[in-house]
């Protein structure tokens, strides 16, 4: 690539950003990096009545928890601002100017009642009502109208758009990295309105001038954006400006049925379509990926394949490993379906990688955030390492290490019934005085020495495990369930664990 590279996402703060438009950003971000280019963040509100409190600083936080910082944008970096199209605005107006000096747009000052009883018309005749070449010379627009009129109207402040004068009777021969070649007949386009009333550019003039100002080489975009790519090339052209290549990404799909995901797709089936929590200016709360307890590398692996295809049977990717890895050409075509359960396949994945140590700082922050503060146990670091380590293998979020091992830090108040029927039998207190007696005589507490003593005390009499056993995890953890006993004893120490035995005793006397 001999041009520099240089792509932009732009997001509009009308709401959260969705998933969808998070693996846009994505693949912007991975392009640039494997090329050694530039990844702006450029925020289009030119549509201030949509505009949402809070969404700009929504799309920065997300964008930063996913570790896909941009090199330019609104945080004062890059060459090429301002970074907001609403403190651009003055710059569009001599651009739409520009093109109606070179007659490749017009004056249109058509009322919305004189455009609504012409679609009415046409809609009586089974026609449908398009603005372009077989109507425009008949209407109240400045290729109609004499160029005094045109003058008077303007000088008297009459509301006026400019609208971009579609050619008639051409094909465009168009060029999509991950599509290939796309054919449009010209005469088929509307004459789309490039600037309002309310001296505002609509998204096809800002979004051309702003990618040409910023010389953006490359447009990646979604797919619902292929229906304008043939307007926005004519432009390119009506300016005499360098085009840059396009490539539009495929949708990501329901997981269910057809149709593109939504956020009620995710509050039907529980999970979440945001990177992060979204509060609205209502108060109604949306859950987020982080709050979900996901670790952001693993929602970005996820996203990264949806609609990616390396080309090889590795699914586990560093940022590192898919900056190296991707390729524009191997992205598909077909919407990529979403699967909730793959995403937590990779939070599993994931949570297996991490050190124990680097799980001991999230459970600890987890329980300082979550938890009671008069629990029993301190979570010393030590400590939190090894019940990590216990319960690790049967996690996938850091909040089931307090789910499956709350027995660690907080003694049973119950005992699982029908646990309990199995485990409690004429002469099961005996049994547990015997345990205690056992317990107390174990010097070095691990357990690798508990498990000597207490198995071999179960050999010498000639019992049954299950008899010693059942009863003595119940003790601990109030269910049959957890890591291996003896080092679910180890952790708890030999206080505690003889405290919760003497317990199961006096429940049983």
């Amino acid at each position: 690539m001999s041009k520099k590279v240089r792509v932009r996402f732009a997001p509009s703060p009308t709401g959260p950003l969705h998933i969808g438009g998070v693996r846009t950003a994505l693949f912007n971000y991975l392009f640039a990096k494997k090329h050694g280019g530039d990844f702006v963040l450029r925020i289009e509100d030119t549509d201030q009545t949509r505009y949402v409190e809070g969404a700009e600083e929504y799309i920065i936080d997300a964008m930063n928890w996913l570790n896909i910082p941009f090199d330019e944008g609104i945080d004062g970096k890059g060459n090429f601002g301002p970074y907001r199209q609403s403190e651009r605005k003055d710059i569009y107006k001599q651009y739409a100017e520009q093109l109606i000096t070179s007659g490749n747009a017009y004056y249109a000052f058509d009322t919305a009642e004189e455009l609504s009883t012409l679609r009415k018309e046409y809609k009586a005749e089974k026609r449908t009502f398009i603005y372009n070449w077989h109507n425009r010379e008949d209407l109240n627009n400045s290729l109609s109208l004499s160029s005094e009129e045109v003058a008077k109207k303007l000088e008297a402040g009459e509301n006026y758009v400019i609208r971009f004068k579609s050619p008639t009777n051409e094909t465009l021969l168009l060029n999509d990295i991950i599509r290939g070649k796309i054919k449009i007949d010209t005469n088929v386009l509307d004459d789309k309105v490039l600037f309002k009333s309310d001296g505002m550019p609509t998204y096809h003039l800002a979004n051309i001038v702003d990618d040409h100002l910023m010389e953006i080489s490359h447009v990646i975009r979604g797919e619902e954006w292929l229906p304008s790519l043939s307007l926005h090339v004519l432009l390119y052209k009506a300016f005499g400006w360098e085009t840059p290549e396009f490539a539009h990404l495929p949708l990501i799909m329901k997981p269910v049925g057809k149709g593109k995901l939504s956020k009620r797709d995710g509050d039907k089936m529980g999970f979440p379509v945001f990177p992060t929590q979204w509060k609205t200016p209502d108060g109604d709360t949306f859950s987020g990926y982080r709050e979900d307890g996901f670790f952001p590398e693993a929602v970005v692996n996820m996203l990264a394949l949806l609609g990616w295809n390396p080309g090889t049977e590795q699914e586990i990717f560093s940022l590192e490993e898919l900056v190296e890895a991707f390729d524009l050409s191997r992205v598909n075509k077909a919407g990529a379906k979403f699967d909730p359960e793959k995403t937590k396949w990779f939070q599993q994945k994931y949570m297996q990688e991490k050190s124990d140590s680097e799980l001991a700082i999230l459970f600890k922050e987890y329980l300082n955030n979550w938890c009671d503060s008069d629990m029993r146990w301190d979570d010393n670091e030590e400590r939190l390492i090894k019940i990590v380590s216990l319960l690790k293998d049967r996690a996938t979020f850091v909040s089931d290490f307090w789910e499956q091992g709350s027995f660690f830090f907080v003694a049973p108040e119950s005992y699982d019934e029908k646990a309990s029927k199995k485990a409690f039998k004429e002469g099961t207190s005996d049994i547990l005085i015997k345990v205690i007696e056992l317990l107390n005589e174990v010097g070095n507490f691990s357990a690798e020495n508990i498990s000597d003593k207490i198995k071999g005390w179960i050999t010498s009499q000639e019992m049954g495990f299950g008899k010693v056993m059942m009863p003595f995890r119940i003790a601990l953890v109030g269910a049959m369930k957890g890591p291996d006993v003896f080092e679910i004893a180890s952790v708890l120490g030999k206080e505690e664990t003889v405290e919760r035995v003497k317990k199961v005793i006096e429940f049983l006397s």
